[in-house]
């Protein structure tokens, strides 16, 4: 196991501050979920830097629970209930997902609003460069996670019970807002680079509007894999899904092209030939493949406008380290990226500027 698996692979004792009462949260799911017996033993997962996630034992059985994190908390951030909406609508489609079970808005049970999903066996890849696989296995797990992308945004909205899931067209311009909005609500220094794609993004949009559920958080390490198969078997954590356009959901998978791990787990610079692993190029036609497209035109804007948002989730997670609510122990060195992820989308949109 190397170092990034080190940290986020597996579970561990819950922390202080993400603790609750278990004798009434056992009691609570006894009367809410069929079949569920205790003893109730829960574990903390180590991954994840947003929702407190667990894994609950009971009765020979797994379960996974997320919740919000305590304290205060950003508008609109964390929002469990629309993550467990989403799970719930796509279940039986070609999207995998997991079992939901409930979801509970009673803070007097463990502290904060929370939802109870199946517990899903098989591999999440932390590295993205999949240390251990075989370059062919690499491949197969890189083009699923394609395919299953590409599914996603083929299901309509309406026949899944989300046409009201979020509102439909100006999607950009809305989540630019959204994003400046949270990071300066948690803004702990002054970064010019944000300052100027904060103006110029919202004033050079690509014209053209299309509306699917998006992932919004769509990467390899939100997935779980097959145990011996490159295969999804279930996608996970999200958190920030809604209605919008496809292709912000696609080049934020794609950012992994354009930046190294040392930024955020990325795998520019890397050989992917001998790796196995498919180039920019190859991953995009396979996606416009799939979705039916020609091409993708005004990436590099796509590019600024995901790093961008990205240095907002970053400075969100900044600001929850400082006051000791973040959910990983690697908060504040993820927050500190902030910085270099604008730096990086301003290079992106500079050779745009005019």
């Amino acid at each position: 196991m190397n170092e990034m698996e080190q940290q986020f692979s597996g579970t561990m004792t819950v922390r202080e501050q993400h603790r609750f009462d278990v004798t009434r949260l056992e009691r609570f799911l006894k009367d809410h979920i069929e079949d569920f017996r205790g003893p109730l033993g829960v574990e903390q997962f180590k991954g994840g830097q947003s929702c407190p996630t667990y894994r609950l034992s009971a009765g020979g059985r797994h379960y996974v629970l997320r919740r919000k994190p305590p304290g205060k908390l950003l508008p609109s951030a964390h929002a469990v209930e629309r993550e467990y909406k989403v799970i719930s609508a796509l279940q039986g489609s070609a999207v995998p997902v997991p079992k939901s079970y409930l979801l509970c808005e009673d803070e007097t049970i463990v502290g904060t609003a929370f939802y109870v999903m199946s517990w899903v066996a098989g591999r999440i890849f932390w590295d993205p460069l999949l240390p251990g696989l075989a370059p062919a296995e690499r491949l197969a797990v890189y083009d699923d996670m394609n395919r299953v992308l590409a599914e996603l945004h083929k299901v309509d909205p309406a026949t899944v019970g989300l046409a009201e899931f979020g509102r439909p067209g100006n999607y950009f311009a809305r989540q630019i807002s959204r994003w400046w909005k949270q990071y300066k609500a948690s803004e702990t220094e002054r970064i010019e680079t944000m300052e100027r794609l904060a103006v110029w993004l919202p004033e050079n949009i690509p014209p053209g509007d299309q509306v699917s559920v998006v992932h919004g958080d769509y990467r390899l390490d939100n997935m779980i894999f097959h145990p011996t198969e490159p295969r999804v078997v279930a996608v996970l954590d999200w958190e920030l899904a809604t209605l919008g356009h496809p292709l912000g959901d696609f080049t934020y998978n794609l950012l992994g092209w354009r930046i190294g791990g040392d930024l955020f787990r990325g795998i520019a610079g890397s050989d992917l030939a001998a790796l196995g692993l498919p180039s920019e190029a190859d991953y995009t036609a396979a996606y416009c493949r799939r979705t039916g497209r020609d091409g993708i035109p005004d990436l590099d804007w796509y590019m600024g406008y995901n790093m961008f948002r990205l240095a907002c989730i970053l400075q969100g997670i900044m600001g929850r380290a400082l006051d000791g609510t973040a959910s990983s122990a690697h908060a504040l060195e993820q927050g500190r990226r902030a910085r270099p992820m604008a730096e990086a989308a301003w290079k992106q949109v500079e050779k745009l500027v005019r």
